[in-house]
């Protein structure tokens, strides 16, 4: 190649890409044919899931969440110290590609560097370690690398020319001598006996404490990533441990909040392109609630010992049809705005209702992370939505200023015009005197005798009443959950489950 041509392939890398278009229509045959392989190399070059579709002429899959993984080895590429936790459900391609294509693009970006892949088996990390071999011999020549000479063992190989390679091990194998620029912790168990076992659970943790740890360089990062099995799992074990310093990415297959680092709507699917919700639906009938929640959902929860159970809330659900022929005596809008604690993100915000039998129904659930101004007109439109005659609120903390709120709110939906003739819902504040558990129970119980039924699914507030126990601090949606219910069964406070509350409630609307 000539150095006036390489200078122009020089120049056309720092081109961005329509002005790289405008030059290789502009080139000459020969210079455009080295053009159209510089571009092939900067595609290779610029993310594992772009090498992976160069490679494989487009075949290899491409998604969003996919997109995640390729993000997170692009910082670590570019010198960036990380630990990253990344929960995904099963078949949704996150060992393809980030115990793959992610460790040979970063070799190829880092050929002095080592790489270091563990699974719960030894063979299933040596099987990742002979996939990437074996392309490293087929197509070393378009990615710049290739094997040392006599080093091509499956678990152990090294490049040519460098101190780089990688090694893969089985968790719970030893290290000794090993070192890594990048280790990547592919599922860790292998299924839910394994993750029920405490053995097998403290053995993986000193695994991972005494082991892979002390193995990293002093710049060296750290990708986990797994379907979640259990709460004690590794991705359990280090959140309980404070996460401190991780980018932890929870990836349900169904999103179950607004925060959702997709940025997906509450019930989307993570890969709708070749899991749709009838897909889902199958899984989740095939695995049971417990898998599903836990494979899935990433949300797993303890066999016993909560206060409610699965079958309490997925037995007496009613679907929206059937609801149609419900008429609702009551309709309340609950709101537990989570003052004073510092680690709380989300208003609880739902909306519960009674018919004339006293059967009781979660009709929506809009909780989320909003400031005072926001959480006021949220339940003040919710309250529209469902002509609810009033709101409840606990006034432990800051129940007057919650009042106001609701009040400016209400004043400002009438200005808007939003609230037409409807009267302003009643502010019912209530004083929680006794501890969460005997607050809740009563609730739970009323579920556990059929009389709760929710009105389609509500993935967030179900989550948070299933994996609650004794002794946890009870979160937002569930707090507003029992505030509402609480007020329904006990309507006029015969203390038949709210006895251990104390309403405060003027008569008439106010």
């Amino acid at each position: 190649m000539s150095s006036r041509i390489e200078e122009q392939v020089a120049r056309y890398r720092t081109l961005p890409a329509a002005q790289r278009t405008a030059m290789a229509r502009l080139a000459d045959p020969e210079l455009r044919k080295v053009l159209a392989w510089a571009e092939k190399k900067m595609a290779i070059e610029r993310s594992p899931g772009s090498m992976a579709a160069v490679l494989t002429g487009g075949r290899e899959w491409q998604a969003r969440h996919l997109d995640l993984i390729d993000k997170a080895f692009v910082r670590i590429a570019n010198g960036e110290r990380m630990r990253i936790l990344l929960n995904m459900p099963p078949r949704h391609g996150k060992s393809a590609r980030a115990a793959r294509w992610a460790p040979l693009w970063y070799l190829a970006r880092h050929p002095d560097h080592r790489v270091m892949i563990a699974s719960y088996a030894a063979k299933l990390a040596e099987g990742h370690g002979r996939w990437i071999r074996d392309s490293i011999k087929e197509m070393g020549s378009q990615i710049g690398i290739e094997l040392r000479y006599g080093s091509m063992a499956a678990n152990r190989f090294d490049l040519a020319g460098t101190p780089g390679g990688l090694v893969t091990a089985g968790v719970g194998g030893s290290l000794t001598g090993m070192g890594a620029n990048v280790a990547i912790v592919d599922d860790p168990l292998k299924d839910a006996k394994e993750a029920d076992s405490p053995v097998k659970l403290a053995n993986l943790w000193d695994w991972w404490q005494q082991v892979l740890n002390t193995r990293m360089e002093p710049n060296g990062s750290i990708v986990v990533i797994q379907t979640r099995w259990s709460e004690n799992d590794l991705a359990g074990r280090i959140l309980q441990s404070g996460a401190e310093g991780w980018t932890v990415l929870d990836l349900p297959a169904l999103a179950l909040t607004d925060n959702d680092p997709l940025g997906r709507k509450v019930g989307e699917p993570l890969w709708p392109e070749r899991f749709r919700h009838k897909h889902l639906a199958r899984f989740k009938k095939d695995v049971g609630e417990r898998g599903w929640w836990a494979l899935y959902q990433q949300q797993p929860r303890p066999l016993e010992g909560g206060v409610w159970k699965w079958p309490w809330i997925t037995t007496h659900r009613t679907s929206l049809a059937a609801f149609r022929a419900v008429d609702l005596t009551r309709v309340l809008v609950a709101i537990d705005t989570a003052g004073g604690r510092e680690d709380s993100d989300e208003v609880g915000l739902v909306a519960v209702g009674s018919d004339a039998e006293d059967e009781l129904y979660v009709l929506a659930d809009r909780s989320r992370k909003m400031g005072a101004a926001e959480w006021g007109r949220a339940a003040g439109l919710l309250a529209v939505e469902l002509e609810a005659d009033a709101w409840v609120v606990e006034s432990n903390f800051g129940g007057d200023m919650a009042s106001q709120i609701l009040r400016q709110a209400w004043a400002e939906l009438q200005r808007d015009g939003l609230t037409g003739s409807l009267l302003m819902p009643r502010i019912i504040e209530v004083t929680a005197k006794v501890g969460k558990r005997l607050r809740a129970e009563p609730v739970a119980q009323l579920y556990e005798n059929g009389h709760v039924h929710h009105v389609g699914e509500f993935p967030g507030l179900e989550v948070q009443l299933i994996s609650w126990m004794p002794g946890m601090d009870s979160p937002d949606r569930l707090d507003a959950l029992v505030h509402g219910l609480t007020e329904l069964s006990d309507n006029g406070g015969d203390g038949t489950t709210a006895g251990t509350y104390e309403r405060s409630d003027p008569p008439g609307r106010r």
